[in-house]
């Protein structure tokens, strides 16, 4: 079966993110001033306002802090509605991402999960979380 996941928007402020997850890294950026870390990625660090900035690599390791099920209007190019969950990441930024191999009854709040990539219809690579084994 091919993928169907729509491909990610790409900005000149996302591409090392994107570019990360095409090699099965979750990258992160902190501004090179004051050490912020910052999701999403954005030109400026809303702390100290620095446009140096630095990429790093993220454990990948979090923990779900709340979840949804799109239902109306059936969300575009998944042939089941993913779960949508906010992922609170060790290192203290969050990420709205998907979760995947699990079953909607056996997700808790506080379940500690790990990033894992999905294909998309284009051929690239989004970040998803399953359930720590």
């Amino acid at each position: 079966m091919s993928a169907t996941r729509p491909d990610p928007i790409e900005t000149p402020d996302t591409a090392f993110f994107w570019a990360g997850a095409a090699r099965g890294e979750l990258l992160g950026l902190r501004c090179a001033e004051c050490g912020d870390l910052q999701h999403p990625p954005r030109p400026m660090c809303p702390r100290c306002f620095s446009t140096r900035r630095e990429e790093l690599k993220l454990s990948g390791r979090g923990r779900v802090l709340t979840w949804i099920f799109p239902r109306h209007p059936a969300p575009i190019g998944f042939a089941e509605p993913p779960i949508v969950a906010l992922i609170d990441l060790e290192e203290g930024i969050r990420l709205v991402s998907n979760l995947v191999d699990v079953a909607p009854g056996a997700i808790t709040p506080g379940m500690a999960v790990e990033v894992s990539f999905a294909a998309t219809a284009g051929g690239r690579a989004v970040p998803v979380f399953r359930p720590v084994r």
